[in-house]
Formats: C-alpha cells, sequence, structure tokens
C-alpha cells in the first residue's frame, strides 16, 4: 500500500481511521493531494470525489445524518474551503459530526499576493466546535550532512539534534489536535475544523509509515440529572392540569414506546409533533399550524400550558412560535444533552439528558394523573379540524395544497424521506404521513441550498429507498447536487414547480408586480427536463391531478436508473388556497 510521503498527512490519515471514520468525501484539487492519494490508497476508506465544493459537504451531511459518525470532507487551499460553510452552519446547528480537512499552504506563501492563499485558520470560528491548526513538518532531516562526514563543521550533530527536537514538538502538537477535533465532533456531535498545511512536493509517495500517531481515547460523557432538578420538575408536573410537549426535529425510535404509551394515558398531556419528529401515536396532536391557526384569543388562553416540555431540534411551525411567545406557560423545561435555546423567552429549566432517560426518571414517580380535560377537549377540536381538512380537500380546485396530498398518500412502506425547506416541509406539515416513514429536513439553518445534496449523500448510505420532496427554487439552486457518480438507482426526486418562490406569495406584499414578481418570487419558466437527461435521471412530468395520480403508479418501481417526476402547479392560486385553508377548518 502506497502511503504520502510527508509525515503530516501520514498523520492525519491514521488517526481518522484509528478514530473509525470511513467516509471520505473529497473534493479535487492540487495541494490535498497528499491526503488524496494517502485516503484513496487505504482499502479502509470509502472515498467519493464530488467536484462542488458546497454540494460535497451536503452530500457529506446526508451520509453523517445516516450514520450518526463523523463523515471528512476534504479539499485543496482557497475558496474552495469557503464553499464547506453553508453545510457546516448546518452541522452545527443540527448537531450532525463533519470533520474538515483543509489543505493550505505553508504560512511563509498566506497574504503575500499569490493565488489561492486566503488566511484559513479559525475562518468558521462562529460556527465550528473545534478549529485546530496544524504546523508543517520540518525538511528532511537526511539533506543535513553530519559532522563527521564534514569535521570542520563540528555544530551539525547539534543542529540534526535541535532539528528532531524541532520535528517531535510539531509531531506532537499535530497528533494532540488531530485527536482534540476527531474526539471533540464524535462527543458533542458537530463540525470540526482541522487545517494542514503541506508544502511542495506534494505527490510523493512511500511504501512504509515514518510515524505512528497515538489515538488518544475519547472521554466517556455521562450526565445524570440532579436530584433538585428532578424535585422541582416532580412537583410542578404533578401539580399542573395543563402540560404541553412540543418536539421537533427527532431521529427516529430515539424514545422508547413505552413512555409514549405512558404519556399517551395522562389526560393532563397534549404531545404537538412536528413531521420531522418521527414521532407517531394516536393521541398526540401532528399538524400542529391546522390546530392552531383558526384559534381565537379565547382558545388560546385554554391551550395555553402550565407546564412547556420541548425537546428535539428547531421547530418549523412558525404558528406555535408566536403562540407560546404570546401565551407562555408558567414553566419552560427544554431536553437536551447539549443546548437549549430560549424559543419562547420563558426557558427555566435546562434539563441536560435525554428525553428517554428525562421520562424514565420522572414518569414512574407518578402515582395518580392530575383531574383535567385538558387533552380531551383538544381532542375534540382535532376531530372537528380533520373532518373540516377532508372536506376542504375535495372543493378546492388543482394546486400545490391538492398535490402534497396525493404525494404523501403515495409514498411506499419503510421509505426514507427528503422534504426541502420553505414552502415544501410547510406543506407536509399540514398532512399525516404513515409512521413506517423516517422524515428528515435541513431545520439546522432551514436553508434551501443543498437539500438535494443532503438527500444523496442519505441514498447513498441507507439501506431503505430514499425520496426528496422539493421546491423548484430549491431543486435548482442545488442542481449540481446532481453531478455525483454514487446515486443508486431506487433514489426519488418530486419537484413542485410552481414558477418561483411560491412561499413569498404568503408573506406580506405587493403581489403580482414586476418587482414583485422579480425579486420577491422570482418567477421563471425553468424545468428539470434537460438537467435528467444529462445526469441520467428518469423525467416524467404531470400537470393535472390525474396525471400525478399515474405516474406515480409505477414511480416508485425498480429502475435502471434514478427517477425524477416534476408536477406543475398554478403560481397565481397556491396562496390563495392556503390562506383560505385556515379561514374553513374553523
Amino acid at each position: 500500500m502506497k502511503h504520502p510521503k510527508i509525515p503530516l498527512a501520514q498523520t492525519v490519515i491514521e488517526l481518522c481511521k484509528a478514530k473509525n471514520i470511513q467516509h471520505i468525501v473529497i473534493s479535487p484539487g492540487s495541494r490535498n493531494a497528499p491526503l488524496t492519494l494517502g485516503f484513496t490508497s487505504n482499502n479502509f476508506f470509502t472515498c467519493y470525489s464530488i467536484v462542488d465544493e458546497r454540494s460535497a459537504a451536503f452530500f457529506a451531511l446526508g451520509i453523517a445524518q445516516q450514520i450518526k459518525r463523523p463523515v471528512a470532507i476534504l479539499c485543496t487551499s482557497g475558496s474552495a474551503l469557503l464553499n464547506y460553510y453553508p453545510a457546516i452552519s448546518e452541522a452545527f446547528y443540527s448537531d450532525i459530526p463533519l470533520v474538515v480537512l483543509s489543505s493550505d499552504r505553508p504560512k511563509h506563501l498566506i497574504d503575500i499576493g499569490d493565488g489561492q492563499t486566503i488566511n484559513q485558520k479559525f475562518v468558521f470560528a462562529n460556527h465550528i466546535l473545534y478549529s485546530a491548526n496544524l504546523k508543517l513538518d520540518l525538511k528532511d532531516e537526511k539533506n543535513i550532512p553530519l559532522a563527521e562526514d564534514l569535521p570542520i563543521m563540528k555544530n551539525l550533530e547539534d543542529k540534526l539534534e535541535r532539528f528532531l527536537g524541532f520535528q517531535k514538538d510539531i509531531q506532537s502538537h499535530n497528533e494532540h489536535e488531530i485527536n482534540a477535533a476527531i474526539n471533540t465532533a464524535i462527543l458533542n456531535n458537530g463540525p470540526v475544523h482541522i487545517n494542514i498545511p503541506f508544502d511542495e512536493p506534494l505527490y510523493e509517495t512511500v511504501d512504509k509509515l515514518s510515524v505512528d500517531p497515538k489515538s488518544m481515547d475519547i472521554p466517556i460523557k455521562t450526565k445524570a440529572i440532579d436530584s433538585y432538578t428532578i424535585k422541582e420538575c416532580f412537583e410542578y408536573w404533578n401539580q399542573s392540569a395543563k402540560k404541553m410537549i412540543l418536539v421537533g426535529v427527532n431521529y427516529p425510535n430515539e424514545v422508547e414506546q413505552k413512555w409514549l404509551d405512558e404519556i399517551s394515558k395522562d389526560d393532563s398531556i397534549i404531545v404537538l409533533t412536528e413531521t420531522t419528529s418521527n414521532l407517531h401515536h394516536q393521541s398526540f396532536f401532528p399538524s400542529i399550524d391546522q390546530l392552531i391557526a383558526p384559534l381565537s384569543e379565547e382558545e388560546k388562553k385554554k391551550l395555553q400550558p402550565d407546564i412547556l416540555v420541548t425537546f428535539g431540534g428547531l421547530i418549523v411551525s412558525k404558528k406555535i412560535k408566536a403562540f407560546l411567545r404570546k401565551f407562555q406557560p408558567k414553566h419552560h423545561w427544554h431536553i437536551n444533552e447539549k443546548k437549549a435555546y430560549d424559543t419562547f423567552f420563558c426557558l427555566s429549566i435546562h434539563v441536560e439528558t435525554t428525553p428517554n432517560h428525562f421520562f424514565e426518571t420522572l414518569l414512574p414517580k407518578m402515582t395518580h394523573f392530575v383531574k383535567s380535560d385538558y387533552k380531551d377537549y383538544w381532542t375534540l377540536v382535532k376531530k372537528k379540524r380533520l373532518a373540516k381538512h377532508d372536506t376542504y380537500l375535495k372543493k378546492i380546485p388543482y394546486s400545490d395544497f391538492k398535490v402534497f396530498n396525493v404525494i404523501l398518500k403515495s409514498i411506499p412502506n419503510q421509505y426514507i424521506l427528503q422534504v426541502g425547506n420553505s414552502s415544501a416541509i410547510r406543506y407536509a406539515q399540514l398532512f399525516s404521513i404513515n409512521k413506517t416513514i423516517e422524515v428528515y429536513c435541513n431545520r439546522g439553518t432551514s436553508g434551501i441550498d443543498g437539500c438535494t445534496s443532503t438527500a444523496i449523500g442519505c441514498s447513498v448510505i441507507s439501506k431503505k429507498p430514499t425520496l426528496l420532496i422539493t421546491g423548484d427554487l430549491s431543486f435548482l439552486y442545488d442542481s449540481n447536487a446532481l453531478w455525483n457518480n454514487y446515486i443508486p438507482k431506487n433514489f426519488r426526486i418530486i419537484v413542485v414547480n410552481n414558477q418561483g418562490g411560491g412561499i413569498f406569495r404568503i408573506l406580506p406584499g405587493q403581489k403580482n408586480t414586476p418587482n414583485f414578481d422579480t425579486f420577491f418570487e422570482t418567477k421563471h419558466h425553468l424545468n428539470a427536463k434537460h438537467l435528467c437527461k444529462m445526469y441520467g435521471f428518469e423525467y416524467f412530468s404531470a400537470e393535472t391531478e390525474r396525471q400525478i395520480t399515474n405516474k406515480l403508479q409505477t414511480f416508485y418501481s425498480e429502475s435502471e436508473a434514478p427517477k425524477l417526476l416534476e408536477v406543475f402547479t398554478p403560481r397565481t392560486v397556491n396562496d390563495d388556497i392556503l390562506l383560505k385553508y385556515f379561514e374553513f377548518i374553523n
């Protein structure tokens, strides 16, 4: 097996292997050649070549999201590194471990007016868990003559000893920083940055390693809930007749079913779940906006909880955020091992543990339930809303709303559903989704910039087939995601094309004016057909509900290439139909 000659490159590669980082997403370049040669020559690693660094980073994020372990991304020096930033910020806020390996020029070549020599140290400072800036290896000591060969230069042996000492210090520093960075990514689930300077020559290889880096153990992190917090929670919980649990982004099977069943027995608790929560129970309340939007001020006061318990990632629903900021609970507890955002401006307790551990500690202590009609009242409201929902679907014309109803019902069991940001995830929130389907969405920063790339990364590593539902702007913005040689045949995309940023038509603004159409909605007449031809996707299109239904009958069947279905909807009616929906279901 060939190894890069540069000791620093060997050190990085060997420690990645020791930490079980198997997946390496590489973008082409010259300065990263030592690492590229080393990773691709070692059968331990699975390497992917993705040209566009922005897409590459989201692709890696999709893999890390599924395996829940760090994935490394590797690029050359200069502006290539900056293209990683959108995915790094998403990983930072979504708690997904990424290891960013950036190759760099030697220090004396930075900021001298040469090409691709930006200052790379701490470039992600505000959105990274650890920044390791490694030191350049000294030049090969074999090039220094020994004193016995040149008697007149008696101090050369001293120089060699000093050289070896310096190199040992450099090696020790680099090993410590690499270990610290990767351990942080594993322990705290987030992105870390390792900046690695290389001097030329870059392409030399050797048959044997010249270093034997030591892997530092990852410290065991255990956080028990302190007794005071438990006592406080127990007392308030026992006294409160109105308790609300709100669940944001959550991995499937994160909470044991027995605790969900136990919660469902308590009439003083209502559980509001987002589509991304991956939590299902017949007594819970999905489709939060459906419940909240039509409420009067008096009804909102009835819904106002005494205790709000939140867990999971960021919340999609703007309506629940607005409601809880105005009708604040007396107590807000957030359960998370790492962080607690004061989303509703009333956070009282950060419970630094997992939801499972919290419920395991709290619920068995409950010897009786508080008498309450809280859940019964809102369950009745939910039933009425659902009946109105079904009636509305029958009376409205062809639109985004109707399209999402048809699409979401069509998804086969045991699929992974990746949802694009903006309108797509908000429509998905209004419908019930088959509980065998796992749902993911980049809600850390909620950007449209890498939804397709993330979905493809997920599809490459997942044993289940993956479907991406996305809007036209999100899809076109991240179209380089299709420039990818690893897309499995069972990967599916549905693009809902309403010829612009449809979500802006729902927001306040002067609609149907040249200024609005161009600079907000960004109206266009583009489609995905030619992109599919270029990248080897089977392309289908539909413009009516009947056409969609017919195309979906074979859309999920086996094929020799991935498939894309583009659904065209009328641009100017979608906003009106959505806004009237909330009026109708009241």
